[in-house]
């Protein structure tokens, strides 16, 4: 399945699902990414980390370690 990570710079997806456990997860959708929600990807730092996303309008930066326990289609 591709994950978040591998998204090209703007693309917008959706998430089919989240991985990760507990606190992690829980982080994740606090910031918003739920199954269904369309991410438009913004830009990508220099050296690929963090990624700068946008998610239910605004504006969001996430690592690429979080951005890999996000399933998408």
């Amino acid at each position: 399945m591709k994950t978040l990570k591998d998204a090209e710079i703007g693309q917008t997806v959706k998430v089919v699902r989240l991985r990760g456990e507990g606190a992690v997860r829980r982080r994740i959708m606090d910031m918003g990414i739920t199954k269904n929600v369309e991410i438009y990807i913004r830009k990508v730092a220099p050296l690929g980390d963090p990624m700068e996303l946008t998610v239910r309008g605004y504006e969001l930066s996430l690592r690429k370690a979080d951005a890999e326990m996000i399933e998408i289609e």
